[in-house]
């Protein structure tokens, strides 16, 4: 199973997507595909994202059942605690007006 969810990203993206995935949700598309599928619609991704945001999920065999990788400014960013992908989420920043 694949999974790639976009925020803000362009039309001409999306199309893109729709060609190899179902879009189940604005912005949400799923598919089952190879490693080398997968990794050559990642580089779509990457070559038309432009300000937008992307997270990819696929199936592992390992103990979250899943690996993930993202792209893009986002306040969630994966980390790494002792061998487990995780996300943290970063708070907004404050305003130098208050």
């Amino acid at each position: 199973m694949l999974v790639i969810v976009l925020e803000n990203a362009p039309p001409r993206l999306r199309g893109r997507l729709a060609v190899w995935l179902l879009e189940v949700r604005a912005g949400v598309y799923v598919g089952t595909y190879s490693r080398k599928v997968r990794e050559h619609i990642w580089t779509q991704v990457e070559a038309g994202i432009e300000d937008g945001n992307a997270v990819m999920m696929w199936y592992a065999n390992n103990e979250a059942g899943f690996e993930f990788q993202t792209l893009g400014a986002n306040r969630r960013l994966p980390a790494d605690w002792d061998g487990v992908r995780l996300v943290s989420f970063h708070p907004e920043r404050m305003s130098d007006d208050l």
